[in-house]
């Protein structure tokens, strides 16, 4: 069960990365920067309700509710996948689903989730 959970939110504490080793934290500020060039494939786990009320422009909303990994596009050349949630725990779940559908590239979590982006500045639609 711990490694279950482990596997799935990147272990304890907040800095801690996931086991495997195709999902990555990042901090808000570094997606920040990816966002504002344009390379990023932007997914937000958060229900419906909660995307309605505020989200990050250009976000995907794919409810971890009902995830299915295959509605998940994989991005272009030279863009980078990003799963965020409110504070960074759901998108866990997800990135442990993708990995266990078979996704080989590259998933990257947001520290903090839109918590952490609005915290730092990062732009939100408001609903």
């Amino acid at each position: 069960m711990i490694a279950m959970f482990s596997r799935l939110f990147g272990g304890s504490g907040a800095g801690a990365q996931p086991a495997d080793e195709r999902v990555r934290v990042v901090d808000p500020a570094t997606i920040r920067g990816w966002w504002e060039a344009g390379e990023v494939v932007m997914i937000d786990v958060r229900e419906t309700n909660e995307f309605a009320s505020e989200s990050i422009p250009g976000a995907i909303n794919l409810p971890l509710s009902s995830f299915n990994p295959t509605r998940v596009p994989k991005p272009e050349a030279g863009k980078k996948l990003v799963i965020h949630c409110r504070s960074g725990v759901r998108c866990g779940s997800a990135a442990g689903l993708l990995t266990a559908a078979g996704w080989d590239g590259e998933i990257n979590r947001m520290q903090g989730g839109i918590m952490g982006w609005a915290s730092m500045g990062g732009p939100l639609r408001r609903g």
